[in-house]
Formats: structure tokens, sequence, C-alpha cells
């Protein structure tokens, strides 16, 4: 069974001991977390497709770890003008390990 969830403004096809890193959520490490916006939920020979969402379904999740990622350099410049901004910046995120799929 699998799920499609929507959490930071972006979607995750996940199922049952997946790990996922999302966009920063709050919560301490080994927390439990529901995330209730399920777009679809399918396996096991049927689909449920929600208009937006599936009524009543949630996933759960318990959190791994709180982090960031990797640098990621910005670089910009105009040529022939001696103009040259370099910055660089490093996402949080939060890494979840999937316990659970309700279809409700």
């Amino acid at each position: 069974m699998y799920a499609v969830v929507r959490t930071g403004g972006k979607q995750y096809r996940v199922a049952q001991g997946d790990r996922v890193d999302i966009e920063k959520i709050a919560g301490e490490v080994g927390q439990e977390v529901t995330l209730d916006d399920v777009l679809m939920i399918g396996g096991n020979g049927d689909t449920k497709i929600g208009t937006p969402r599936v009524e009543g379904a949630s996933v759960t999740a318990r959190i791994i770890e709180q982090g960031r990622g990797k640098k990621v350099l910005v670089f910009k410049f105009k040529r022939r003008k001696d103009y040259k901004k370099m910055r660089g910046h490093r996402q949080y995120y939060t890494r979840l390990e999937i316990t659970g799929i309700s279809a409700g």
C-alpha cells in the first residue's frame, strides 16, 4: 500500500517503512507526526483518489532527524561592470520514517 501526501508545497509518494526528507516541520527527534493532506491511496488492487484530498485518510511517521542540506552556491555577476556576488544557502529539512498508512 502506498500514498501520495502533500507537505511543504511538494508531493511525495510514500509506503510503510520509507524514509523521506521533507521541508522542516516542528517537532523533536523520535516524535510521531501525522500527515493529513493525503491526495491518493493505492495498492492492493484498489485506488482512492481525492478531490482534492481523501477523506479520513492519514499517514503517520516518526521524526528521525532534523538537519540541513548541502550548501548550494549562488553566484551573480554582470559582465564588464565589476559586479560579483557569491552567496550560499543550506535548506533545513526533516527526515521522516513512515510508520503507517490509514485509508480512513
